[in-house]
Order: structure tokens, then sequence, then C-alpha cells
């Protein structure tokens, strides 16, 4: 097996969606991590089934393969960062999250995803652990129905600082709901470095049979920053072994939001790292890295 590669147009903020993803064809990757915001495609604004399947027929003329990512700041809420999330105490305000991952299954059935990527957002100041564990179960029940509906694997992310922050957690969620079938894992390889205490090589194996969504970056121990690739402390070529080992055949997608500023010259970086560290595609450019 082959790593398949993307990169996420949280990374692009400052491209036209079209031309962003004409930048990664050209640049041979194989993939996006596409974020529903206002700046790309919008998931809050009009007509939007008839604006997806206007991106679904670009995506395939370049050949790209696609996971719907959600992961926006303030797509939901002008004030608040990822709010409001999935813990909220306000239920109406939990629904609006529900609803917003709901729509992100329906845009990723339409676009052809292999997976719709979500977290779980803070626990609230005061919230006791319980409740937002039952909290979390029970505004992801409709988002697990409708991907049932569509066939889309939901991917969710541990992420540092989250209630749901480490692969233990993700493991307890999915015991807690009974092991959906459709709930898979967005493993993130650098926060595999930052915070787990297993090796990003052994969250790499730990994790295969329920990944359906990879993001990779550099980072380092114990800081919460994605960085370009070599200005962190990971190892890359065993941890891509290692993913490809698994047989996954989802996006490994780049995840540098906070780089858009140098979004083209990360994106060429970024592809031309990877070609040292996939031998298989530096020897053979027709594989498309």
């Amino acid at each position: 097996m082959s790593v398949r590669l993307g990169y996420g147009t949280n990374g692009l903020t400052d491209l036209r969606l079209d031309d962003a993803l004409s930048l990664l064809a050209d640049l041979g990757y194989e993939g996006v991590g596409l974020t529903l915001d206002h700046m790309h495609l919008d998931p809050m604004a009009p007509e939007l089934a008839a604006r997806t399947g206007k991106v679904a027929r670009r995506l395939g003329e370049l050949g790209l393969g696609v996971t719907v990512e959600t992961g926006a700041r303030y797509v939901l809420d002008p004030r608040r960062k990822h709010g409001p999330t999935l813990l909220d105490a306000d239920p109406d305000a939990r629904a609006r999250r529900t609803e917003l991952l709901v729509t992100a299954v329906r845009v990723a059935a339409d676009l052809g995803a292999h997976a719709v990527h979500c977290f779980s957002g803070i626990t609230p100041e005061g919230t006791d652990g319980d409740i937002a564990w039952k909290r979390l179960g029970e505004s992801l029940a409709p988002v697990l129905d409708a991907a049932e509906r569509a066939g889309v694997p939901l991917a969710i992310e541990p992420e540092p600082g989250h209630l749901l922050a480490t692969l233990a957690d993700f493991h307890r969620l999915r015991e807690q709901l009974g092991d959906p079938e459709l709930l898979g894992l967005t493993l993130d390889i650098g926060h595999c470095q930052c915070l787990e205490p297993a090796s990003p090589v052994e969250c790499v194996r730990a994790a295969a049979p329920w990944l359906r969504h990879v993001q990779i970056e550099d980072m380092r121990r114990g800081v919460h920053e994605h960085l370009p690739f070599g200005d962190g402390e990971i190892d890359f070529p065993p941890v891509l072994e290692a993913l490809s080992a698994t047989g996954y055949q989802g996006l490994t997608v780049v995840e540098l939001p906070r780089h858009s500023h140098a979004g083209p010259e990360q994106a060429r970086r970024s592809i031309e790292f990877l070609r040292t560290v996939l031998p298989d595609r530096a020897a053979d450019p027709a594989k498309g890295v």
C-alpha cells in the first residue's frame, strides 16, 4: 500500500477554492481536506447543494479525492472560536453543532468523500466529566444516523485540550456508543507527538483498525503547535512506513492551518519534503508525488 497525500484548505484560506484545488493538483497531491467555511464551501450559505455539485465536478476533473473537515473556527459563532460545541450546556447550542455535522455528512456524500472529520470540543468550565461525555454521545447520535444513511464514516479527532483528547478517549466514546460501525478515527500525527504516551509509530499501529482519516504535520512534545515539516521532532519515515503497512486507503492530509499567509509555498515545500520520506514516490514520479 502507498500513502495518498492531501493538503488541507484551512491552510489555503487566502485562495479561492478553485484556485486552491488547481494548485494542489498541479503540485501532485492526490486529494484535499476540505474545511467547510465561509471562504470556500460555506455550509451556511444558500444553494449549498448546487455549490457542492460544482465542487464535486471540479474534484473529478482534477482527479482529487476529498475528506470533509469541520474545524472552521467561526463558521457558527463569529465571536467564539469553535463555538458552539457538542458539549455546551445549552441544548439548542449543541443542536446547532450537531446540525452542522449532519450537513457535513450530506455534503460529503455528494462529493464522494471518504470521511467526515469532527472533534468533541472543550469541556465547559464547571461541567462534570460524566455529564460532558453524556452530552457528547447524545449530540453525535443524529450525526451517526446520518452517516449510516449516507454510508460515509464519521472520523472523530482526539484534540489536545478537548474532552476527547487521546486515543484512550476515542475508545471510551466508541465503547460508550456500542462500537457503531460508522464511527471511526481521525489520527493527527502531530498530536501523537504532542501528548500521547506512545510514539507516533506506535499510535499508528494501535489506531489502524479505526483509521478513517489522517492529518500530518510536524510538532514538538508537549507543545500543540502545527509546524512545517522539519521544524519539529517527528521522525517521519517510520511513521509513514507504519501507516502504509496498515492498509489505510484514505487521505493523509497536511494540516498547517496557521500558515495560510504562505499557503502555496508551504504546500510546495510539504510535498517536496514528503518525496524524501516516501522512497517509492521519489523513485516513480508517476505515482503523483
